[in-house]
């Protein structure tokens, strides 16, 4: 893997000095890409009163064009991930069938795991970054590496206007 601190480092920094729309989250995407690979990278912010997440970024707008929607209530990862504020980790085609209702798009695209992590700002989660790869099993590098750049891209949800929700 490449030098993982100075990447970051210079990245954030850059995306620091951006003033378009969300410099973190575009900056997360690149790194998730360059240092583990991943393949699909989606940025979702979370409307607590309806329980529907919609899309603030995608790396691959055609298959997942910004603004889509998905409704959460009532499933298990609306609970684990939105009203827990806990990270999901989806390992294989069963469990990306099990857990997307947009199994097909996912599959379709060659991708066979992905690790949601919430996006927390002042205690409760407000969105998700999204990080998807071909492999069906996902590493401890990969686990670690968006759970980072999430963390990293949070301030992109606040300066969207997410802490409101």
């Amino acid at each position: 893997m490449p030098d993982l601190l100075g990447s970051l480092i210079e990245a954030f920094e850059e995306a620091a000095r951006q003033d378009g729309p969300l410099p973190r989250v575009r900056a997360a995407d690149q790194l998730g890409h360059k240092l583990v690979g991943q393949q699909l990278c989606t940025a979702m912010v979370f409307d607590r009163a309806t329980m529907t997440v919609q899309r603030l970024f995608s790396s691959r707008p055609n298959e997942y064009p910004v603004g889509g929607r998905k409704p959460k209530r009532d499933t298990a990862w609306g609970r684990q991930v939105l009203l827990e504020a806990r990270r999901f980790e989806g390992e294989g085609e069963e469990a990306i069938r099990k857990h997307f209702a947009d199994h097909d798009v996912i599959l379709g695209l060659g991708l066979r795991s992905i690790v949601n992590a919430p996006i927390i700002l002042g205690g409760s989660c407000v969105g998700t970054l999204n990080m998807l790869w071909p492999d069906p099993v996902l590493t401890t590098e990969r686990i670690e590496v968006a759970r980072l750049l999430a963390l990293l891209a949070a301030p992109d949800w606040s300066m969207a206007g997410a802490e409101r929700n």
